[in-house]
């Protein structure tokens, strides 16, 4: 499968283009289509870094799940935009970390998210997650002053 996102100074790029699909009869995204566009992003950061879904479940015998999450619509985005999804690892603990996640239309912040993904046991209980995993995320830590 083809690239789709890179990353640059410290957060991951990915472009998305709103569809016909992603839209309201207004021809606005419709505010769900975000966590997916955000999802997205995330995904493809994670897999960069060498870590998919399968290989969490099935190598460190666990999941990642949404734990917290707040969006800010600033601007509508709509049909035929063309959008850009930073995202950008703001917390780094050993069971979770904190994304910050901004949709772009060139210049013009569109949306942004804090999210806290969470990494949890097949009992579903917090669980650490493999060193190598949090050495891979500070690609994407931010670098506090």
């Amino acid at each position: 499968m083809p690239q789709l996102g890179c990353f640059q100074k410290q957060a991951h790029h990915f472009p998305i283009r709103v569809y016909f699909e992603d839209v309201d009869f207004t021809g606005v995204v419709y505010h769900p289509n975000y966590l997916k566009y955000f999802e997205r992003a995330r995904t493809d950061a994670l897999r960069l870094m060498g870590i998919t879904p399968h290989d969490a479940f099935g190598t460190a015998h666990g999941y990642f799940t949404i734990v917290d999450l707040g969006i800010k619509y600033r601007r509508p985005a709509r049909l035929d935009d063309e959008l850009l999804i930073t995202s950008q690892i703001t917390e780094l603990k050993a069971a979770s970390w904190v994304v910050h996640q901004r949709v772009m239309r060139g210049e013009e912040e569109v949306a942004h998210a804090d999210i806290r993904v969470a990494f949890l046991s097949t009992e579903g209980r917090p669980k650490r997650q493999p060193k190598q995993w949090t050495e891979a995320y500070k690609v994407m830590l931010k670098k506090l002053p």
